[in-house]
């Protein structure tokens, strides 16, 4: 699988998902929170779960983070004060597993798009969003994750090479969005 720019994108996956992989400018995340608005403004019908938080945070790889159910909220925070000195990821599992409920139960054959802000570590062990995902492929719902390096290899055997991995461009990711739901 490789990282497809506008120019050669071709959509021949058997399952409509996409990564969009942050780099050292762009995070994902927040590209995919852009991506979600614009879907928006256009009138699709959005399911998901975004980031909030401040871009500089998310560049900074920081688990300080808020998402934003989709369509219209709630937001709601997934992180956890471990203390000014604590060096690991501070996800309050529980309070995604509070998020991924409400994802998981606004996807229905209507839904157009299912946007999760990241397919992270949680997913890559079987939890997280990972059912959500495998639900909308089954619907044929496209599906929009964001990952970074650490988390490839794992997206890539969960679609088991089916799916396209982005750059962290807006103008890719809808011109992804516009050949998966045609």
């Amino acid at each position: 699988m490789t990282v497809n720019t506008q120019e050669d994108a071709a959509l021949d996956d058997v399952i409509p998902i996409a990564a969009v992989l942050s780099d050292a400018s762009n995070s994902a995340g927040m590209v995919l929170t852009d991506v979600a608005r614009h879907l928006q403004r256009e009138g699709c019908r959005l399911a998901g779960a975004v980031q909030t938080a401040d871009p500089e945070q998310a560049r900074q790889g920081t688990c300080i983070m808020t998402l934003s159910v989709l369509p219209d909220g709630p937001e709601l925070p997934i992180w956890q004060d471990l203390g000014r000195h604590a060096t690991g990821c501070r996800l309050d599992h529980e309070a995604l597993e509070d998020v991924v409920g409400l994802v998981d139960g606004s996807i229905d054959p209507s839904t157009d798009v299912l946007i999760i802000n990241k397919f992270g570590k949680r997913e890559g062990e079987g939890a997280g969003f990972r059912q959500t995902i495998s639900r909308a492929i089954d619907l044929n719902i496209p599906v929009l994750v964001g990952i970074g390096d650490a988390e490839r290899e794992t997206f890539e055997r969960f679609v088991g090479g089916a799916g396209q991995v982005l750059p962290p461009r807006v103008d890719d990711v809808l011109l992804w969005y516009n050949r998966a739901s045609a």
